[in-house]
């Protein structure tokens, strides 16, 4: 007899429609195969099943199963086909009514005794059933609230095999869906009130927060720019719905979300080690992943000691910077990962870290700075937007009772900000933050006047500016406009901005 349960294997962020086609027969040796592409965990599956409906008290008779994935050109990686697997194999077995599958997708992994374990990648692969008119998702239990932020599509949660035949039987309804939840809280971001002293480098955390600007800041070693630079994710504002729902994907795609987690409300922050490779920052592998950059899509990318990354690795950032999103391409097809972070960089002016100090010697030699900075490429250090010299801290500064402001004040003005360009950039070709403005919207939200005009052709001059660089001057002036509740960009703004150009 042939049995068919509707199933889901992930590409990317994706979930593709599989169909899992059970035949068992009685001519040939009892034994399973399996078809349709499948990786060595999908093989592995056999016994895991066969361990399964026996510890389930199911007694399963010595048939011959053939067992076909399709598409058959799609490569299946993965867990979650135990359970569509054993259903089918039990449906064609005529030891479950095959009309309980129908209009029914199935994901789940099973253990050998039985119960049914969370899978990676739920969201997508409920979003994709609803798209395909299919109302109804088997799945473990611990993945009931990632499902549940699907709107119109009933889940079906099961703790085991025994429960899953209950559901498919008629029997029960499953174990009772949770509502949508929230994701657990991240753990609190350090205060700005902390920070002692660094007024510039503190507006320069305010400004990219508020307008999505890439940051770098250059100082000596302990002068405070790790601990600037991870401040900022305590300054910005909670994801919109729109936000949450990819940044949930991603994370869902990625396996982070903890059981019965559902959506991501606070914008991700990633802080990879120096010693990450190109793969784990941008994505891939033979089945594509996302890297850090998706990870942090919607967040923060926090690149500590940045010169000491490979250089490679870093020229990877290049084109996700410019277009929000880095494609992974495959010989079958082309995986898409959005990627559209905040990206905050640290470095020392050389490998002593004293360069530039009056009350230390640099002991580089001119050959050995410039072999440091070149591992900063001048292609990615022309996608900075602000870039801040964090001198030393005084001590009498360090000593001092008086605290900086808090991040709770300084958030309200960005989210202020960020509504107000929200508010403008409605437009089809707008965008939600000012570093994302192009074309069309950056001559419209961004226009200068006369006097701003002059400024930006002095800048262009002095720091002999790409128009890459002189566009993002543009859009850091229309931020800082927009957080003092200016309509137009002034002179000064632009002359603010300009400030923020380290000059190499």
């Amino acid at each position: 007899m042939l049995a068919i349960v509707r199933s889901a294997a992930l590409f990317g962020i994706e979930a593709q429609p599989v169909r899992v086609e059970v035949d068992v027969s009685d001519g040939g040796l009892p034994t399973t195969i399996l078809v349709g592409l499948p990786d060595a965990s999908v093989r592995e599956s056999r016994d895991r099943i066969d361990s399964a409906i026996r510890n389930s008290g199911i007694e399963f008779p010595k048939r011959k199963v053939t067992v076909n994935l399709s598409p058959a050109d799609m490569r299946k990686v993965g867990s979650a086909f135990d359970l569509p697997i054993a259903l089918g194999k039990l449906a064609a077995a005529d030891l479950v009514p095959r009309e309980g599958l129908d209009r029914m997708v199935v994901v789940g992994e099973l253990a050998l005794d039985g119960a049914v374990r969370p899978v990676r990648g739920i969201l997508p692969v409920a979003a994709q059933a609803r798209r395909d008119g299919v109302d109804r998702v088997l799945l473990p239990q611990a993945n009931a609230g990632e499902a549940g932020i699907v709107a119109g599509l009933t889940v079906l949660p099961v703790a085991s095999l025994e429960e899953a035949v209950a559901v498919v039987s008629g029997r029960s309804d499953g174990a009772a869906a949770p509502p949508p939840c929230p994701a657990p809280p991240a753990p609190a971001a350090p205060d700005l009130a902390d920070v002692r002293g660094q007024a510039l480098a503190r507006r320069a955390l305010e400004i990219a927060a508020a307008g999505g600007h890439n940051l770098l800041f250059v100082g000596p070693p302990g002068a405070g720019k790790s601990m600037l630079a991870r401040r900022l994710p305590g300054i910005l504002p909670p994801l919109t719905t729109d936000e949450a729902l990819e940044v949930t994907t991603i994370h869902s795609v990625a396996g982070l979300l903890p059981p019965g987690g559902g959506l991501v409300t606070t914008p991700p922050f990633r802080a990879p080690h120096h010693t990450a490779s190109d793969v784990a920052l941008a994505g891939g592998g033979a089945i594509p992943r996302p890297g850090e950059i998706s990870l942090a899509h919607n967040g923060v990318l926090l690149l500590d000691e940045a010169a000491e990354f490979a250089r490679h690795v870093l020229d990877a950032l290049r084109q996700p910077l410019e277009e929000g999103a880095v494609q992974v391409a495959r010989a079958a097809r082309t995986a898409v990962f959005p990627a559209r972070f905040l990206l905050a960089a640290t470095t020392n002016p050389c490998i002593c870290g004293y360069l530039g100090e009056p009350t230390r010697p640099c002991r580089c030699s001119p050959h050995q700075v410039a072999r440091y900075r070149s591992r900063l490429s001048g292609p990615l250090l022309d996608r900075i937007d602000l870039g801040v010299r964090v001198p030393a801290v005084p001590f009498e500064a360090l000593t001092g009772s008086a605290s900086g402001e808090s991040s709770a004040s300084v958030r309200q003005r960005v989210a202020a900000a960020r509504e107000a360009q929200r508010a403008r950039n409605r437009h089809p070709d707008g965008a939600s933050v000012n570093a994302r403005l192009q074309g069309r919207a950056l001559s419209r939200h961004c226009a200068l006047d006369a006097a701003g005009l002059r400024i930006l052709d002095a800048a262009g001059r002095r720091f002999r500016l790409s128009a890459r660089s002189c566009h993002r001057l543009m859009k850091v002036a229309r931020t800082i406009a927009d957080l003092a509740g200016d309509e137009a960009i002034a002179a000064d703004h632009l002359a603010e901005a300009v400030q923020f150009r380290l000059d190499e």
